[in-house]
């Protein structure tokens, strides 16, 4: 069997006309299997179950259709077939949401340059009188002056933003030989950027070439504006995500190449290998994970979204009480006062110095090396049998589902798969324990953790911290090399 490559499709873009992707009457051919493929295709699963992220804005959503079919930025043509391929089978009510997720969705977009007196400046936006302030750093990420191009993902307040950057070589010498600009937009929610990152990356190349021309900006912005309530209090009026996600995820086509960051969890998991299991149970403490790596930052940004993704449950109310496992994306020193207020957080960064703040984190990623300075979660950097063995599970089923795309055209994806791992085993975990805090004697024993994944002496401090922190009221009671029955008391 062939070996799939490291880069996903997701990870490239693909510019495919509206017409390819599906046409507006099915085939004869494809029309008695049109129910089924949509039943398959990547996002389903994930929708149908309900798969919740723990983070904002709340659900998994894949994107209907690509970038919009109207203005300067795209081909008018076709925009018909596309828009009824993409409501084709949906009710009335499921419509009207679609086509509220297709549009006002960007609050802001803006060209950040570097100035060889200044620095980085705010060189134009839309609108005049948003609020940008440290945009200029996020959008062009430290040490970005040695690559030629890439992408970031970042939180401003509220919102969060997607900028392309790029560097020309100029024959300049006010330039200092380089001319080095950024171009990106905010909205309320991540899960939408990457629809525009085929035309931010178009127009950083414009600007490139013709600084100053900003009239596709200025179109582009008109059209995709952002409805603000009445009030001026900044929030961008909602649509119902629980409804948004399994919707969309139902009408995705499998053919479309986007770049998402739900896209590249068979990189992340290729990349940490067995630490996976390390930074999964990080992640489900809620602990604060910093991801340090020099330029180019787009792909860590990926990184930061897969983290989020190992921590989702799909148990009604569970968790509630806990924080949200909030995804920074990119983040540099002008961060820093935003960071001591956070109790749980995944974020990355260029700049080495964040290593040496070690009050801002909990657990610090430099390239595959995970490591802590708390001495209480130093036990949790060690594999036991039990990671080992779901590390092993979780290759198997990769294997068997590239094995059945190749022999069955099964078009189920990686990301799915790796998603539903881990939710599958944390929905198994909080599922006993809330089980076993609801029987009459709230004893949790060994053959509890072993049924839910875990070994019950390597993962014995996991889980006394996991009790604390969702305040799972049971009795951990775990078999002792030196004690046959060694209680670990009753936590509230």
């Amino acid at each position: 069997m062939v070996e799939q490559s490291d880069r996903a499709p997701l990870l490239d873009w693909e510019e495919i006309p509206p017409a390819e992707l599906a046409p507006s009457a099915p085939s004869a051919e494809t029309g008695d299997s049109l129910q089924s493929d949509l039943s398959n295709c990547p996002g389903q699963g994930v929708g149908e179950a309900d798969i919740s992220l723990r983070i904002s804005p709340g659900h998994i959503s894949t994107a209907v259709s690509g970038e919009s079919a109207r203005g300067p930025w795209g081909d008018a043509s076709g925009a018909d077939e596309e828009s009824d391929c993409a409501f084709h089978g949906l009710s009335i009510r499921d419509r009207r949401v679609a086509e509220w997720e297709e549009k006002d969705q960007i609050v802001a977009v803006f060209v950040v340059t570097f100035d060889t007196r200044s620095g980085n400046m705010i060189e134009w936006c839309l609108p005049q009188d948003v609020n940008l302030e440290g945009v200029e750093f996020k959008s062009m990420a430290s040490g970005s002056h040695r690559i030629a191009s890439d992408f970031i993902y970042f939180r401003k307040g509220c919102y969060f933003g997607l900028a392309c950057f790029a560097n020309m070589p100029v024959e300049s010498e006010l330039e200092r030989g380089a001319r080095m600009k950024s171009v990106g937009i905010l909205s309320p929610s991540y899960t939408l950027l990457y629809r525009y990152m085929h035309f931010l990356e178009n127009q950083v190349r414009h600007q490139l070439q013709c600084p100053g021309q900003y009239s596709p900006l200025e179109a582009f912005y008109e059209d995709k504006k952002a409805v603000l309530p009445p009030g001026g209090n900044g929030l961008v009026t909602a649509c119902p995500t629980s409804a948004i996600g399994p919707i969309v995820n139902r009408c995705m086509h499998p053919e479309m190449k986007i770049t998402h960051p739900a896209g590249c969890m068979s990189q992340f998991i290729r990349f940490f290998g067995e630490q996976i299991m390390v930074l999964w149970k990080f992640a489900l403490l809620r602990k604060r994970i910093l991801i340090f790596s020099p330029p180019p930052v787009g792909v860590v940004c990926y990184r930061v979204y897969c983290c989020c993704c190992l921590a989702n449950v799909s148990i009604p109310g569970m968790g509630a009480s806990v924080p949200e496992l909030r995804p920074f994306f990119y983040i540099n020193v002008a961060d820093i006062t935003a960071l001591e207020t956070e109790v749980s957080y995944v974020a990355c960064t260029t700049e080495k110095i964040f290593e040496e703040k070690k009050e801002l984190y909990d657990v610090y990623i430099d390239n595959q090396n995970v490591k802590t300075h708390r001495e209480s979660l130093q036990p949790l950097l060690r594999l036991n049998s039990a990671d080992k063995e779901k590390y092993r599970k979780l290759c198997e089923q990769r294997q068997l589902l590239l094995y059945s795309q190749e022999v069955d055209g099964d078009c189920t994806s990686e990301e799915d798969l790796f998603i539903l791992f881990f939710m599958e085993q944390n929905n198994r975990i909080f599922q006993t324990l809330t089980e076993v805090a609801g029987s009459a004697d709230s004893t949790l024993t060994a053959e509890h953790v072993r049924a839910m994944g875990l070994d019950p002496q390597g993962d014995r401090g996991f889980l006394v911290d996991l009790l604390e922190v969702y305040g799972i009221d049971v009795m951990l009671v775990i078999d002792n090399p030196c004690c046959p029955k060694c209680c670990f008391g009753e936590l509230m």
